[in-house]
């Protein structure tokens, strides 16, 4: 592991709502190895996760990030916007976070992605405004409204890319990569609704289009049981960083051996 401490660490974070909280579980474990990572790329959740710890926020002020912000507020509703709520009124709760609201203010280097409606094109963003950018990454279709950037329409960034490792893999030494849109072997009884059969054919597709990107990382963790937690579940929050946590450590600990 020291050898390990030595080398440029990337770190890949994957989109996945509530189950992102894992991610802070994976930088609660790498701190304590002794592991920072120098440069983090982040899809959807795991855009806001890197940017906190691109911020040097500290782990217990992340996870109190997300269960203070509000997901479903009467005030935040959408009006003349696709999207159920306006992804703009988070831009205040943001700011408390994001004070300088600037890439370039950041203690490491990051990379957000996210997806150009209008154009049908991936967009990675790592300089200039901030905190527009963010929303962008995590405005989940048909929850959260497209954010206008840059005169174009923007949603969450794991439409087309939910594992962002092309702004990390040439620029360091070793990649950890933190993947919580997982595909878990499931049973029958669990593919009994509409609802259900969408989400697991949609998780497929994702995990199908960035497989092969996953398996480059020197590292990767993804635990299987967070598939068990509902991607708007805030009620998952604290078990899914706590699964993020366990395996990372025992990810850590083998590669130490």
């Amino acid at each position: 592991m020291k050898s390990l401490s030595t080398k440029k660490i990337g770190l890949v974070l994957s989109g996945g709502g509530v189950r992102g909280m894992a991610h802070i579980g994976v930088i609660k474990a790498m701190q304590e190895f002794g592991l920072e990572a120098q440069l983090v790329a982040g899809s959807s959740v795991g855009a806001l996760v890197g940017a906190l710890y691109a911020n040097g926020t500290p782990i217990m002020d992340m996870l109190r990030f997300f269960k203070e912000t509000p997901l479903f507020k009467y005030n935040f509703i959408s009006i003349g916007k696709p999207g159920l709520l306006d992804t703009d009124r988070y831009e205040s709760v943001f700011k408390t976070y994001f004070p300088h609201n600037t890439f370039e203010r950041l203690k490491k280097e990051l990379h957000v992605v996210a997806t150009n409606l209008e154009k049908g094109e991936e967009l990675f963003i790592s300089q200039g405004e901030l905190i527009k950018p963010l929303l962008a990454s995590a405005a989940l279709p048909p929850v959260f409204s497209p954010v206008s950037y840059k005169g174009s329409l923007y949603a969450d960034g794991g439409i087309m890319n939910n594992f962002p490792l092309e702004p990390v893999r040439d620029k360091v030494d070793f990649v950890i990569g933190s993947n919580v849109s997982i595909v878990a072997e499931l049973n029958k009884k669990n593919l009994t609704n509409s609802l259900q059969l969408t989400g697991r054919v949609t998780g497929l597709m994702i995990y199908a289009i960035n497989r092969e990107k996953i398996k480059k990382c020197d590292l990767v963790i993804e635990p299987k049981s967070l598939e068990h937690i509902g991607i708007l579940d805030r009620k998952g929050i604290e078990k899914a960083y706590a699964i993020g946590y366990e395996s990372a450590c025992k990810q850590l600990e083998t590669l130490g051996s």
